[in-house]
């Protein structure tokens, strides 16, 4: 058994334990591969275990792996594409990017601006596509985390122009916690993205919002016991990440980034 294998064991094993925990059914909540930093040949590798939901961060990074993996991707022309991947842009997006990022993606969970949802709108027309995307909501202090603050006064005008805006379906919320904090500030973060859900489905019923994409490697857990209908979990299954000096080598930033 590799590496891999051994960690998706053991990673499948926590997240059915916690659900048991939280009286709630393992097929409630997805399993995305945060497959960032690591090379299209790890994407394949977990593709043959089974998983089909991954997660990159960057546009500029994904796109030179996506030829390695193209035959498992819907428009792939071997037999993988009959149970094809999905692969989800989760970091942060500039408008600049949209076009580019609306081609690569099968969907965007990092949607933090009316613009540029406007901007991912008009590219997935172009494209004769309706794209999937999720609202990145910041319920962290830290500076570093992107995201719209839930009581701004973009959030709402955000959320009041999503239904409008046809070649999109915003499908949920996704949310990254503090990092180093107490277990009941963790647990607050998620308790507040599942909060802001209820209160949005409320006062917007034109949105229809059942994802809530929250928890990672070492927070998982705690994320499902407070609702988390999907789990990003990258360094517990691919193992750990190159230096950031080295990743930025390997995917040097484009202007605009």
């Amino acid at each position: 058994m590799t590496a891999l294998a051994e960690n998706l064991e053991r990673i499948e094993d926590a997240i059915a334990a916690a659900c048991r925990r939280a009286g709630r059914v393992r097929g409630e909540v997805e399993l995305m591969a945060v497959s960032k930093t690591f090379p299209a040949e790890a994407i394949v590798e977990a593709a043959e275990l089974g998983l089909r939901l991954f997660g990159e961060n960057r546009v500029q990074e994904f796109q030179t792996k996506a030829p390695g993996i193209a035959g498992w991707r819907a428009e792939g022309s071997n037999a993988a594409a009959d149970e094809p991947i999905l692969v989800h842009l989760i970091g942060h997006l500039q408008t600049n990017k949209a076009a580019r990022a609306a081609e690569l993606f099968d969907a965007v969970d990092s949607v933090d601006s009316l613009r540029l949802a406007e901007r991912l709108n008009e590219a997935a027309g172009k494209l004769g596509k309706r794209l999937p995307v999720l609202i990145e909501v910041k319920l962290s202090p830290e500076e570093t985390k992107a995201g719209l603050d839930p009581e701004s006064a973009e959030a709402a005008a955000l959320l009041e122009r999503l239904p409008d805006l046809e070649n999109l379906h915003a499908q949920g919320l996704m949310t990254i916690a503090p990092w180093g904090v107490a277990e009941d500030v963790t647990r607050e973060c998620f308790r507040s993205l599942h909060a802001w859900r209820e209160k949005w489905a409320a006062a917007y019923p034109r949105l229809n919002l059942p994802v809530l994409s929250m928890g990672m490697s070492g927070d998982f857990e705690l994320a499902i016991a407070e609702g988390a209908t999907r789990v990003r979990i990258g360094t517990a299954l691919f193992g750990k990440r190159p230096p950031m000096a080295a990743q930025m080598k390997a995917y040097p930033e484009e202007p605009g980034e």
